[in-house]
């Protein structure tokens, strides 16, 4: 059965995309891959490991709380 409800992440994909969101606050609207892993393994509570940051990223623009176009990372609603 299919349900209009947004998918859940696990809370810890849901805080790295907070990450982002954070850092993109400055007016920037996009992100390289090579940006947004930075951001994410510059964060304190945010696992070291580049494979972690790749996993994430891409669950993201999986279910749609990131967009790429063109190459570049954009948030799909900094308001979440």
């Amino acid at each position: 059965m299919w349900s209009n409800e947004p998918r859940s992440l696990p809370d810890w994909i849901e805080d790295a995309y907070q990450i982002l969101v954070s850092g993109t606050l400055d007016q920037q609207t996009e992100l390289s891959q090579d940006q947004a892993k930075d951001l994410l393994l510059a964060a304190e509570d945010f696992p070291d490991e580049t494979a972690d940051a790749e996993y994430v990223i891409e669950r993201l623009l999986n279910s749609g709380w990131l967009y790429e176009v063109d190459g570049e990372l954009r948030i799909t609603d900094p308001e979440r």
